[in-house]
């Protein structure tokens, strides 16, 4: 069955995923070795089964990804593949690529080795049930005996590497994320917050630290390869925010530079104020977007001169090609031919994976608006709290905190003769008795919600 593969079926790895998952591109390991930690991240060999230029090949590299739309997924692969022969499921057999790294008490990758294996995911956990493993909770200890170790272990590795990413200088954009409530006929009806914790950030910590050994020994050997790149922000836009956030009353310091460092700062000084949210919101509009490029030049936002992405092939297309170009590279099976020919077509492969992640990005926005504007057409005449997120000549844009989504405030709708003040973010009533301004929390109404044009009307209710 596994020729030239790594055994490690004997080894407790597992999954850690959120309850409505039904394709596990990852599973992880864990060993204490003295004071250094060993982590095996064990990612689905997709490329095993999906060979370049096949008929199934074509179609993921047109789809480039998937798309996780509410309540329904439209896959890159044919379920057979993502669902059920690539996806490490429990207590199978399954063919995996593994990135195994030995990092020690400073967060530092000091040895690594990226091998094709066999595993046997031991559990599949839920991010919730991972958390309550990690807090001591005896019915969970009870139930998944086998990983209670492990776990311990993997939350003192990951503490470690948020330490050192953060040192690092990596900007957290952690905006609130919501999910949509459905009836049994499939209707929407509410909207609650997505809770994100320390289960989560574990994973990712773990996803990122393999992204970044894998990315690494590519660049090395020099060999053609794609990366997850990017581009440091506009000066002009970053003096924008800055202008905006002494604007709120922070005190801060203008740049010399545009350092991911001197945005954390900006972010960090923000936490646990009214205006955090909204400051994380307006960061992460100066930004650039991250894309898929053949030449390495860097992640900004993460704080790294080297990144790829390894570890989602059963949803991401160019996770796939990056497994073939690694197993090329491990292999030593880069030709001449290879060498000239590659960077061309990877340079393809990079911008239709950019061009399909946007596409995929604005779907589910779309599709989430939608249903959340449905679920508000029964709320009309009622009353909201929301933030100003953004001031225009003829309004204010208010986010419904409860929802997550923006609606807008004519100006026409508002009492007196109000001046927009572009500068400084506000509104001022003529008689400059009366101003709105970034930032500022209101009241409102939901007067009208049109679904097709995707827009929501609303109006201020006078405090």
């Amino acid at each position: 069955m596994s020729k030239n593969r790594k055994d490690v079926t004997e080894q407790i790895c597992f999954t850690i995923d959120p309850e409505s998952a039904r394709d596990f591109d990852d599973a992880v390991a864990i060993e204490k070795e003295g004071e250094n930690y060993r982590l095996f991240v064990h990612i689905a060999d997709v490329s095993h089964y999906v060979k370049e230029g096949c008929a199934i090949d074509r179609e993921a590299f047109e789809r480039g990804n998937t798309y996780y739309l509410p309540e329904y997924a439209l896959h890159m692969l044919p379920e057979r593949l993502s669902a059920n022969l690539c996806s490490l499921r429990p207590n199978e057999k399954k063919y995996a690529f593994t990135c195994e790294m030995l990092i020690n008490p400073k967060g530092k990758v000091i040895d690594y080795d990226i091998y094709e294996s066999v595993i046997i995911s031991k559990a599949r956990l839920t991010y919730d049930q991972a958390l309550g493993i990690i807090f001591g909770d005896p019915d969970l200890e009870e139930k998944f005996p086998h990983v209670v170790k492990p776990l311990k272990h993997m939350e003192e590795l990951a503490k470690i590497l948020i330490k050192e990413r953060e040192k690092r200088g990596s900007i957290d954009f952690d905006l609130p994320e919501s999910k949509i409530l459905f009836t049994e006929t499939g209707d929407p009806y509410d909207v609650v917050p997505y809770e994100r914790h320390f289960a989560h950030r574990l994973i990712e910590e773990f996803m990122i630290i393999a992204n970044i050994t894998v990315a690494k020994h590519m660049e090395k050997t020099g060999e053609p390869f794609i990366y997850r790149t990017h581009e440091e922000p506009d000066m002009e836009k970053v003096i924008k925010f800055v202008d905006l956030v002494a604007g709120l009353g922070f005190k801060i310091n203008y740049p010399n530079e545009i350092t991911p460092k001197f945005i954390q700062k900006i972010l960090k000084k923000a936490v646990g104020t009214p205006e955090e949210q909204l400051l994380r919101f307006m960061a992460l509009r100066t930004m650039k977007q991250a894309k898929y490029t053949v030449e390495n030049i860097g992640h900004f936002g993460l704080a790294l001169e080297t990144y790829t992405h390894f570890t989602s092939p059963i949803r991401r297309y160019a996770d796939l090609v990056v497994h073939r170009m690694l197993k090329k590279s491990i292999k030593k099976k880069f030709t001449k031919k290879d060498l000239q020919e590659l960077p061309e077509k990877l340079k393809e492969v990079a911008q239709q994976c950019s061009k399909m992640e946007r596409v995929a990005d604005d779907a589910e926005r779309d599709a989430l608006d939608m249903l959340k504007l449905r679920i508000l057409s029964g709320h009309i005449g009622e009353e909201f709290e929301g933030v100003i997120t953004g001031v225009v000549s003829f309004g204010l844009f208010v986010e419904l905190e409860r929802y997550i989504i923006e609606g807008l405030i004519p100006i026409s709708s508002l009492e007196g003769y109000y001046i927009y003040d572009e500068q400084n973010h506000r509104l001022i009533r003529e008689d400059k008795k009366k101003s709105f301004r970034l930032g500022d929390r209101v009241k409102v109404r939901i007067e009208k919600v049109d679904e097709d044009l995707k827009k929501l009307d609303l109006s201020l209710v006078e405090s």
